[in-house]
């Protein structure tokens, strides 16, 4: 009788969901990584209307797939945080696969290997990196107070 109380608990009791609802996620989300576009052309872009504006380059080096790069582009996409950027950065976000695409990019700024994604450079406007010690430092962005990734940003001091 008890086995036969448990069996009918267990078909009519509600299951928890298998998938977090997005919709209650502790942070935004947006996929803005495109693995068809020229990394190359769209970092040498950057760079050059940062010369015109006078800003920093701001180069997001992760994937769609990943829940870090996913979560920092989501809070860059809030209102918020995007009028604080285009006053300050032109942002440029690269597709590095799974750690095997695009690479060069990295390289180029004096990252020699990505350890995982994202990887946030923060470039002068004639490609200096001014972040070194904290590009790599990112990897745990979908966790990061909103309040204090927008401090990072918003009064980014150089590491030179």
């Amino acid at each position: 009788m008890r086995f036969l109380f448990l069996l009918v608990l267990a078909v009519v009791a509600p299951s928890p969901p298998l998938l977090a609802d997005p919709a209650r996620a502790e942070h935004p989300e947006a996929r803005p990584f495109d693995a068809e576009e020229s990394a190359t052309a769209a970092v040498d872009a950057a760079l050059a209307e940062a010369v015109l504006t006078g800003k920093n380059v701001l180069l997001v080096l992760g994937a769609d797939w990943c829940h870090d790069s996913r979560g920092l582009a989501g809070w860059f996409e809030q209102p918020r945080f995007a009028r604080m950027l285009e006053a300050k950065y032109e942002l440029t976000y690269v597709d590095v696969g799974y750690r095997d695409r695009n690479l060069d990019i990295a390289r180029r700024f004096g990252i020699e290997r990505i350890k995982g994604t994202p990887t946030v450079l923060v470039l002068s406007a004639d490609g200096v990196l001014l972040n070194r010690r904290s590009a790599p430092k990112w990897r745990n962005a979908a966790s990061r107070e909103e309040d204090a990734i927008f401090a990072y940003f918003d009064q980014f001091v150089p590491e030179l």
